[in-house]
């Protein structure tokens, strides 16, 4: 499976997952928001079942208190909490759904009440009021006060009110803590589920990351190797790869790769060696003519020097200069071929003991003076590369310098990283537009009749430094003498 893929599916489980927890903890929500309201609407039953029950006693003190006093502000107050009633049962049938047992109670109730209105308050305060007007209004009402509070049912009839309202708030309160018991039975439980499914959600998280950074890594790893084996000049190694997914298509184009690089660095190296023997038979090929024109020139010279008229003399030197040209512009082809062809050991190098070498292989004409820094240090490198450059520098610094009294400088800077090294001379000096031409193979300032020069050293010298990533750079200009300086790795 691609690893794209695995990725995806581990998310969409994720998700997935979250997702369940997500709508739990909503419903759950919509419980409690349902719970609360049921809250809210039973605390208000209870609390305008409570005002009902205060106002019967309130109704009953006053109806006591008009009966045995005749004071009106009894009635008034009666009448007040009679009133209050009727709008509390309202409510409460409003609030009070109908599938409800509750709803049955408050039928009951309300059944009770009117009762209790109907046939004893408000027969005994009609009677009341009629009492006093004759003497027969007063016996009717002592019999009817007798008939209805003495005798009669009222008291009864007052308890079962009391009583049911009472079994109307318990049965209330039973509910209430039915539901708070639900609900908190609900919660826990989703609290539960939601700890689980977030706790497996992050372990299918964390082992899907673990999976796929193993697998990703390992696999990675492995390609790293492979990698640098190839870096390294091992272009044979290969990674086993048979899945469809991207590190494999990675790993098999690694493969592929490596068995190009091979095919090509076998090719290259066949090349190699066959410009190699190529360079050694054409440059002995062309080194055997010279010879043989070198010793037709010097026969003749031997054989016919006092025949010969000073112009032939002079052509004849002139052949032989170029037959010096020609072997020496065959050497520097050869050298310039063979740089970074050749693996060079390092070695410890004394650079005093180096340019004292360098000193003795020069024809330092009389009026020029080589200066070169005392105490140099003894560095780790290739020798014959180091004294190529230096040698190279240095000759072309003697060959080139025009003034009779002059000076050639070599010096070096300690960097961080590496040296630099510097020849300087007060020379003719290069313009600024022929500083990159120089380094060209074949490339020289001055005429060749006028100069002997093969245009190969500097050539060789910037070679060299290429192949080691290294850098030369030239400050000079026409008349002011010149100053090459170029890094040497430590």
């Amino acid at each position: 499976m691609r690893i794209s893929y695995l990725i995806f599916l581990g998310f969409l489980v994720i998700l997935i997952m979250f997702s369940i927890t997500t709508f739990i903890n909503y419903k759950q929500a919509e419980k409690v928001s349902e719970n609360s309201d049921w809250s809210a609407k039973s605390t208000t039953i209870m609390r305008e079942g409570n005002r009902f029950q205060r106002n019967i006693l309130n109704m009953v003190s006053g109806l006591r208190g008009f009966l045995l006093s005749g004071e009106t502000y009894f009635i008034q107050s009666y009448d007040s909490a009679a009133q209050e009633n009727v709008q509390i049962l309202n409510q409460l049938d409003e609030i009070i759904s109908d599938t409800s047992v509750q709803k049955k109670a408050l039928i009951q109730l309300r059944s009770i009440n009117d009762e209790w209105m109907r046939n004893f308050a408000e027969p005994l305060i009609s009677a009341k009021k009629t009492a006093s007007i004759s003497d027969s209004s007063l016996l009717s009402y002592n019999a009817l006060y007798r008939e209805k509070l003495i005798i009669g049912t009222e008291q009864i009839i007052n308890r079962n009110l009391q009583r049911r309202f009472r079994e109307f708030a318990n049965y209330e309160y039973q509910l209430r803590d039915a539901r708070r018991k639900t609900l908190m039975a609900s919660v826990s439980e989703t609290r539960i589920i939601s700890f689980y499914l977030t706790s497996l959600s992050i372990l299918i998280g964390f082992l899907i990351s673990l999976f796929l950074a193993y697998r990703i890594s390992t696999r990675i790893l492995v390609m790293v190797k492979m990698a640098n084996a190839v870096a390294s000049g091992n272009y044979e190694v290969s990674t086993a790869e048979n899945g469809r997914d991207e590190l494999s298509q990675l790993a098999r184009s690694l493969n592929h790769m490596a068995s190009v690089l091979s095919e090509n660095i076998s090719m290259l190296q066949r090349k190699n060696e066959e410009l190699d023997q190529f360079a050694h038979i054409v440059s002995h090929d062309l080194k055997a003519p010279l010879r043989g024109i070198d010793n037709v020139i010097t026969w003749i010279e031997e054989d016919h020097n006092t025949e010969l008229s000073p112009k032939i003399a002079e052509y004849i030197q002139l052949i032989k200069g170029r037959l010096v040209r020609a072997e020496n512009m065959i050497k520097g082809i050869l050298l310039y071929a063979r740089v970074g062809r050749e693996s060079l050991e390092k070695e410890p190098l004394d650079l005093n003991v180096l340019l004292q070498d360098i000193r003795e292989n020069l024809d330092l004409r009389p009026g020029l003076k080589l200066e070169v820094q005392e105490n140099l240090p003894t560095i780790y490198t290739e020798r014959i590369s180091l004294q190529q450059i230096l040698s190279n520098l240095i000759s072309n610094a003697i060959k080139y310098h025009n003034k009779e009294a002059g000076y050639i400088k070599v010096y070096l800077k300690n960097a961080s990283h590496h040296y630099e090294f510097f020849v300087e001379d007060n020379g003719p000096g290069i313009a600024k537009n022929y500083h990159q031409k120089i380094f060209a193979i074949f490339q020289t300032l001055q005429e060749r009749d006028s100069f002997e020069s093969t245009g190969v050293g500097l050539a060789i010298v910037k070679k060299i430094l290429d192949d080691k990533k290294q850098e030369i750079t030239l400050t000079s200009e026409a008349g002011k003498g010149s100053v090459f300086s170029f890094t040497w790795p430590k």
